[in-house]
């Protein structure tokens, strides 16, 4: 049975990945040329759609108020992605340095091969995604904020493409800081055995294509408004 594990151990981790980075490639192109069939894109033609109706006569303390506002979600969970980041990196740290607690939990062959390579590869996969997860989150929270301050200074000492330029930039990083911290999950589970982490991947590729892309009742609409700008 151990080689059986063992096997599965060098073939399901390497097929959950690519299954992950095609997802995504795919995703990728769909929203650079299908912006309408994505939430992602549907998202960015909202953003676009507000700002052309900015006008740098009129902005005022209130406009700037309101923008402030409605970027504070998108701050707040992305403050969130990055501590949950930096607390998982923390756990793995802490899981990986004490050798007993390591050799006691992991010990039965189901959760698969015990070479110091393998051992190698699922804490530092893991933990490479949970930091790039964190260093993104970080670099969106600086962009989000400094998008707020150039939306309040339209006008005065900012212009509405360099608003916008900051604004989708900060979005950008903030959704690729999420998906690296999804992807880290699968390879946390990687500990548990290389069953569990096809599981994990499938059903995570599952539910991200459920919330990437839209329904035809939003497709509809969003041509409405591509119609009408």
């Amino acid at each position: 049975m151990a080689t059986v594990i063992g096997y599965l151990d060098s073939v399901l981790p390497p097929m959950s990945l690519f299954l992950m980075i095609g997802y995504h490639a795919y995703l990728w192109q769909c929203f650079k040329h299908r912006q309408s069939q994505t939430t992602l894109g549907i998202d960015a033609l909202m953003r676009n759609s507000w700002f052309s109706h900015l006008d740098i006569t009129q902005a005022n303390d209130k406009k700037g108020m309101l923008a402030v506002q409605s970027l504070r979600n998108t701050l707040m969970a992305t403050i969130l992605t990055a501590t949950v980041a930096i607390l998982i990196n923390g756990a793995l740290a802490a899981l990986t340095n004490n050798s007993y607690t390591q050799d006691h939990l992991f010990k039965s062959p189901l959760f698969g091969s015990r070479s110091g390579t393998i051992y190698v590869l699922k804490f530092g996969s893991a933990s490479i995604c949970v930091l790039l997860s964190f260093l993104c989150s970080s670099m969106a929270v600086r962009y989000l904020i400094d998008a707020s301050f150039l939306i309040n200074a339209l006008g005065e000492f900012s212009s509405v493409a360099d608003a916008q330029l900051v604004l989708e930039r900060g979005f950008m990083l903030a959704t690729v800081g999420n998906r690296m911290l999804c992807v880290a999950f699968p390879m946390v589970i990687w500990l548990f055995g290389p069953i569990p982490m096809a599981m994990s991947t499938v059903a995570l590729v599952w539910g991200l294509h459920e919330l990437d892309f839209a329904p035809k009742l939003a497709i509809c609409d969003v041509k409405k408004l591509d119609c009408e700008l």
